[in-house]
């Protein structure tokens, strides 16, 4: 995509984004001071329910008629392009993915699912290509620093994504089959309800592809993945509640030389209690494993983090304190790796931390502060402040300051030696210490009854920075990130639009190169109308050059446009058909990693 015709497009963007801070000055009649649909309840930004505004935070929610609407083939389709986020894959379908959150790496941002952390613990990062979206109900984007509540890589942000629960009533079965290019089959199915007290939610899905060439002139690749779900939870008569997940992927994918078996699993239990009317706790024990075996390799990489996480909450004439404590084992299994063993294969993790929700009117404080002693690199120490100022009816100022780190993975620290055989060799280096970084940020948001805006600039600086140096890696680098975002919406009389806009400069502090893999500049628009029984929609995503971190080659920007329409045809039955990459463009975000043309696809629903 031509530079020129990108800065100009998200120039006209920005123009027309005006009327809405514009017409932000005059007061709707229409206002109840309740939350809408527009100012979402989110959890992940300050440990506690808070609606958008309030939770002084630069926060996304993909709500389930977002999910349902679009019916994304993969997560990334989902995330890409929404404010501050960046998505890297290595082709179609399945293939090694990356999400950046302001300017950081996949490494540095923190996935989590119902509050459980999800990694790679020998790569560093989630496989975020592996997790079907049809067994999530919404998703959460927090961008800006989060160390000082979830700890080690969120130094970008959080994505925490939420499986449903049962509702209140008999039991609701939903069905859905279908498919469409490349031969792709999709299929899920669920159950849920709730009584005395139980909800209940199972659900299955399988999505098969034939899948497209990753490289030009090459052959399909394919992909399969077999999804199950179980979320049960029980709630007493004292108010105490018990609760169990249990979430597994599994299956392969092809790339050039061979194929890649995976599983994807996470488990999970809970309790939690009110002692008193000022006073609940809770404790979650978990475990989540990733596992990938590539055959052709002789590669089978087994990570599994346990994690048991204790967070009391304590309620003060309208202000809230969390103190808590977690506890986290990792560990590798590498033993049948082409390269061998890794000399250490287990680690800990203890850490404590407090955080302050304070409330002042028109005045509300965030303070939260977490220490980390980890058994391969040591201490470590963060912290946040957050103010917040409602400076009328519709509108709150913000501003925060925030340290995190990046804990440096199996990989970075005991990677066996290995030659490749494509002229370079790589070793971990035990010596390494966690990537440290500090943010500040200032935004400010217009909220009201049937639309909003949200502007916010920062600059995150990141020392330590861990970089391949000969034949190993080691803390010889800095980064200076600083970037803009704006993002509006509207729900009106049917339609409902959903715009981004993002600027992200992000260069290494020393030579001033351009961070790789990063885009400065990226445009969303998502526009959805609902008439009657039907609904149609599209979006579109344009994002500027950006430098591949493999080659340190350019990579051509691009634009795509993804359709929609869907017709509930009878009492419980809908069907849906999505058109991804309409105007069938090639483009790239790896160097000489081709993204599918042109798809189609058809599928019938049954149930709510």
């Amino acid at each position: 995509m031509n530079t020129t015709h990108a800065t100009r497009g998200l120039a006209t963007f920005a123009l027309a984004t005006l009327p809405l801070a514009v017409q932000a000055a005059e007061p709707q009649a229409a206002e109840t001071g309740e939350p809408q649909a527009l100012n979402p309840m989110v959890v992940t930004a300050a440990l506690a329910p808070r609606t958008a505004d309030e939770s002084l935070s630069s926060v996304t929610l993909l709500d389930e008629a977002t999910l349902r609407r679009q019916d994304p083939t993969s997560l990334t389709d989902l995330f890409r392009g929404q404010p501050g986020v960046d998505v890297n894959t290595n082709g179609s379908f399945g293939k090694t993915s990356s999400v950046s959150i302001r300017g950081t790496s996949s490494s540095q941002s923190l996935l989590m699912i119902d509050g459980i952390r999800l990694r790679s613990a020998t790569l560093g990062g989630a496989s975020w290509q592996f997790l079907d979206p049809r067994m999530f109900e919404r998703a959460e984007i927090v961008r800006g620093p989060r160390g000082s509540l979830y700890g080690a890589d969120a130094m970008g942000g959080v994505v925490q994504l939420f499986t449903p629960e049962g509702e209140e009533g008999e039991p609701t079965p939903s069905l859905s089959f279908g498919g469409g290019s490349f031969d792709t089959q999709r299929y899920s199915a669920s159950l849920s309800g709730a009584e005395g007290g139980t909800r209940y939610y199972f659900a299955a899905s399988r999505f098969d592809t034939e899948g497209v060439p990753v490289r030009r002139d090459g052959d399909d690749k394919g992909y399969d993945n077999t999804n199950g779900l179980v979320r049960l939870s029980h709630t007493f008569d004292n108010s105490a509640e018990v609760g169990l997940l249990a979430l597994r992927s599994k299956g392969a994918t092809e790339f050039d030389g061979g194929e890649t078996d995976f599983v994807q699993q996470t488990l999970g239990v809970y309790g939690e209690i009110s002692i008193s009317e000022n006073f609940h706790s809770r404790l979650t024990l978990s475990d989540a494993k990733d596992e990938q075996v590539t055959p052709a390799y002789s590669d089978a990489y087994l990570t599994e983090t346990q994690t048991a996480r204790l967070e009391n909450t304590f309620y003060l004439s309208g202000h809230e304190l969390v103190i808590g404590a977690e506890h986290t084992e990792d560990s590798v299994d590498g033993s049948d790796t082409g390269s061998g063993a890794y000399d250490i294969e287990s680690r800990y993790n203890s850490a404590v931390f407090a955080q302050g929700l304070f409330d002042f009117s028109p005045v509300s404080l965030q303070a939260s502060l977490r220490h980390d002693s980890n058994e391969a690199f040591g201490d470590e120490v963060t912290g946040s402040l957050a103010l917040g100022y409602e400076l009328d009816t519709y509108h709150t100022l913000r501003a925060s300051y925030g340290t995190a780190f990046r804990a440096p993975s199996f990989n970075d620290l005991y990677f066996p030696y290995t030659d490749y055989g494509f002229g370079f060799t790589f070793e971990g280096n035990p010596d390494l210490k966690a990537e440290t970084s500090s943010s500040v940020e200032v935004g400010v948001r217009g909220q009201y009854s049937s639309y909003f805006w949200d502007f916010v600039v920062y600059q995150t600086d990141i020392d330590n920075k861990i970089v391949s140096v000969g034949k190993s890696v080691d803390n010889v680098d800095s980064a200076e990130i600083k970037g803009a975002e704006l993002s509006a919406g509207t729900d009106i009389a049917g339609w409902a639009l959903q715009a981004a806009l993002t600027y992200t400069d992000a260069e290494d502090s020393d030579s001033g190169d351009r961070l790789p893999n990063i885009a400065k500049r990226s445009i969303r628009l998502d526009l959805d109308r609902s008439i009657s029984d039907f609904d149609i929609g599209a979006s579109w995503l344009a994002q500027s050059d950006r430098i591949d971190g493999f080659s340190q080659e350019r990579v051509a920007g691009y634009g795509i446009v993804n359709l929609r329409a869907g017709w509930t045809f009878a009492p419980m039955w809908s069907a849906r058909v999505t058109v991804e990459n309409a105007l069938d463009k090639e483009y790239e975000t790896a160097k000489d990693y081709i993204n599918a043309g042109r798809a189609a696809f058809l599928s019938v629903h049954f149930g709510p």
